[in-house]
Formats: structure tokens, C-alpha cells, sequence
């Protein structure tokens, strides 16, 4: 029996004492695509770098659709990489096949960028001797570049389905309405209708309903948002304030560098890294279809709209520091990436050696990080400081995530086992 399948029921639990737990188990799931062998990291860190900077050249408008672009060419590149034949090479198959995966489907699914990825592969395959582990390496690496796209075909992740049209419900209170100061049309309900990669359905982790707008609970959140979130809030200080704007922008471009870290950290096999990077962007992908799901399952209002027409003291002149995106709060998409994101870096450990980060909303800043939950609480307060999420969305958020990675983790060899 796969062991991975077999701690399944524990994720029904809440919380994430659970989540964490399980995930300590789930280091097999990198494990068993690896041998213990480690290889050069010199050709993956490449192809990771180069697939960042495909993705932030060309990418698509959506950020599911790059999540999808990471998680097709790593698990390409994981399963091929784990599949040597015996009297190669193992590094310079591994190497090989690693490159030829990755540039395979960066081509295919971001075909704009083909000059630049064929010059990187040409640099990477003239660094590795001419012989049977490099001949054998490129062709496994092409064709499970093949199989993976093809398997994925039509999951309704492109950008335009991802979009899909939504007809906003009429005004009523909890209920969610187009956000100032654009009132623009709701963005991502198709992600719900997507097709997930290891999730049963994108309702199988629905949260709970939201606290209810007359609620106790509903209400100190919405007091919290109104003095912390504001633009001209005078409670916020001016590290709350750097919180809000270092997290402002795309959770796939403020993980990329984690990310980074915790592979060229790992001293495990070129099998095994490529399979973390898989993981974490296929747990990322799911994340954000049942976040979807969740959120248009209860559409609930946005601070800025509650604040402003709420029956409780209405303010019509509050503004958020940052501007709402146009879909609803509850969770807060930050946090079920971040919740997820948290649980698979998890696999290397809770606490890494310090790292530097930086964020495009925030030039100049540098942050310093030396566990993986100290991203999550960034996070959760961020959203809170800009004045765009309740807290109750942004925990539940993070709940969520660490579900439907947990559920990836435990489900993986349903996607590294080689037909």
C-alpha cells in the first residue's frame, strides 16, 4: 500500500498542528523519486532561473496560468530525471533530461521566448559529453515533456477561462459588489471550474461560511480593517505600513526566491529538487482553484464596500490604503499561496538559514526571513494593513492552503509514477 495514501484521513482534521505533522511523513514523496546520489544543483538552479525569468519576460496575465507553466515543466522534468537507464551516466542523464523537459514545455506553452530557451539548452547540452546518458537524457526529457502537456490539455487554466464571466448578485449586505475605484468585473471565477491536478474536486477542502456580517466576531474584524487599513490610518505604523506594501504584490513572483532557497539548500538528488519545485507549484495551482471555489461558494462583500454602506456607522468616504482586487474577501487568495506555499517549503524543515527578500511593490526594501511561517504572517497581516481582507478571511486563508497542499503532498506518485 502506498504510504503516502495511507495518512489521507488525517487532513480532514483542521488546523495546522495536523497539517504540519503530516507533512513531516510526506518527505517521501520527494524522497522516493530521488536516489540518494546528489548531483551537480548547477543545471537545475539554471533552469529554475530560467524558468523565472520566461515566466516574468512572457508570461500570461493570470497568475494560476504561470503557476500551471512551473508545475507542466517540473513535473516533466522530475519524472524524467528520476527514470535512468542502467550503464549511463546518472548526473549527465539527469542533466540532460532535467534541461530538455524544462525547455520542452516553456517552448510549447510560452512560445515567444523559444530563441532565448534554445540558446540556454544549448549551453546546457554542450556542457555535458556526447554520449548515451546526454542522447538518452534529451529524449526522456522530451517526452515527458509530451505526456504532461498532453495530459493537461483543455484544463480550462488559460487565461481566458480562468476569467470567465460573472453576473454580480444584487446589492444586499455580506453580499459582494465591484470595489472602488475602478468597479471593475469580478476576476477569477473561473478558476473554480477548472481542473485541479491532484484535488478530487475544487469543493473537496470548501471552507466553512464566513463569520456572519451581524456577528461578533464580523464586527471587531471589520474595526480592525477600518483603523489599521485605512489610507490616512493614523493606528498603522510605519513597519505595518512596509508590511502592507513588501506584500502588495504577486504571491508567485514574492515566492520564487523562497523557493530558490530551500532547493539550493537541499542536499538531495536532482530527482528529488525537481520534484520539490513540482510539488510546490502544483500544490499552488490547486490552491487557487479551491480558493476560487470557496470564495464565489459564499461571495462575501469586501471591506471598502462594508465600511462604506454598512449599517454599522457607514463611513462613504473610507479608503484602503492599497486598492481591492476585484473578486470577493473571503479567503484571501494571499494566504491560502501562502498557507500552501508554507507546507511544501515545510519539507525542508520549518526554519532555514536567513535569507534576503525583496518585492517589486516595495523597491529598495529588503526583508529577512529565517522560517517558513514568518512568510505566513507577513502575509496575513499585510492584507489586513492594506485594507483589502478581514483577518477571519486571511486565517481561513491560510487554513485552506495548508489543506490542499497537504493533499498534494500525501497524492503526488498519482503524478511522478512513469507510465
Amino acid at each position: 500500500m502506498n504510504p503516502l495514501r495511507t495518512r489521507r484521513s488525517a487532513l480532514q482534521a483542521f488546523g495546522s498542528a495536523t497539517l504540519l505533522a503530516a507533512s513531516a511523513t510526506v518527505t517521501s514523496a520527494a524522497a522516493a523519486v530521488a536516489d540518494e546520489r546528489t548531483s551537480s544543483p548547477s543545471v537545475l538552479l539554471d533552469w529554475y532561473n530560467t524558468t523565472a525569468v520566461t515566466i516574468a519576460a512572457a508570461g500570461a496575465a493570470t497568475q494560476i496560468t504561470n503557476s500551471r507553466t512551473w508545475a507542466v515543466s517540473w513535473l516533466a522534468a522530475a519524472r524524467a530525471t528520476r527514470q535512468v537507464p542502467p550503464g549511463v551516466g546518472r548526473r549527465d542523464f539527469q542533466d540532460a533530461a532535467l534541461a530538455s523537459a524544462v525547455h520542452d514545455a516553456l517552448v510549447e506553452l510560452i512560445p515567444s521566448r523559444a530563441r532565448e530557451l534554445d540558446t540556454v539548452l544549448g549551453t546546457t547540452l554542450d556542457r555535458i559529453p556526447d554520449g548515451p546518458a546526454k542522447s538518452k537524457g534529451a529524449a526522456a526529457g522530451a517526452r515527458e515533456a509530451r505526456l504532461v502537456l498532453a495530459s493537461r490539455e483543455g484544463d480550462g487554466l488559460d487565461p481566458a477561462s480562468v476569467n470567465a464571466p460573472f453576473t454580480v448578485p444584487p446589492a444586499a449586505p455580506g453580499v459582494w459588489q465591484p470595489t472602488p475605484p475602478a468597479y471593475a468585473p469580478a476576476v477569477q471565477y473561473g478558476n473554480r471550474l477548472a481542473r485541479p491536478f491532484l484535488l478530487d474536486s475544487p469543493d473537496q477542502y470548501r471552507l466553512p461560511a464566513p463569520p456572519a456580517p451581524d456577528s461578533a466576531r464580523y464586527r471587531a474584524d471589520l474595526a480592525e480593517v477600518r483603523a489599521y487599513g485605512a489610507v490616512n490610518s493614523t493606528a498603522r505604523t510605519e513597519r505595518q505600513t512596509g508590511t502592507a506594501t513588501f506584500w502588495f504584490g504577486s504571491s508567485l513572483t514574492l515566492y520564487t526566491e523562497p523557493l530558490r532557497v530551500a532547493v539550493a539548500r537541499s542536499q538531495r538528488s536532482t530527482p528529488a529538487q525537481a520534484a520539490l519545485v513540482a510539488l510546490f507549484h502544483i500544490a499552488a495551482v490547486d490552491t487557487q482553484i479551491a480558493t476560487s471555489d470557496t470564495k464565489y461558494a459564499y461571495l462575501r462583500w469586501r471591506p471598502v464596500t462594508a465600511i462604506r454602506t454598512g449599517a454599522i456607522d457607514p463611513d462613504p468616504e473610507w479608503s484602503p490604503l492599497h486598492i481591492t482586487p476585484a473578486h470577493p474577501d473571503y479567503p484571501s487568495g494571499h494566504n491560502t499561496y501562502a498557507g500552501a506555499a508554507e507546507t511544501v517549503l515545510t519539507l525542508s524543515g520549518p526554519r532555514t538559514a536567513p535569507f534576503e527578500l525583496t518585492s517589486p511593490t516595495a523597491p529598495g526594501v529588503t526583508r529577512t526571513y529565517t522560517a517558513w511561517s514568518q512568510l505566513s504572517q507577513d502575509n496575513l497581516d499585510a492584507r489586513v494593513y492594506s485594507g483589502i481582507h478581514t483577518r477571519s478571511a486571511d486565517e481561513a486563508g491560510l487554513v485552506l492552503g495548508k489543506r490542499v497542499a497537504g493533499h498534494a503532498l500525501h497524492n503526488a506518485e498519482r503524478l511522478f509514477d512513469v507510465r
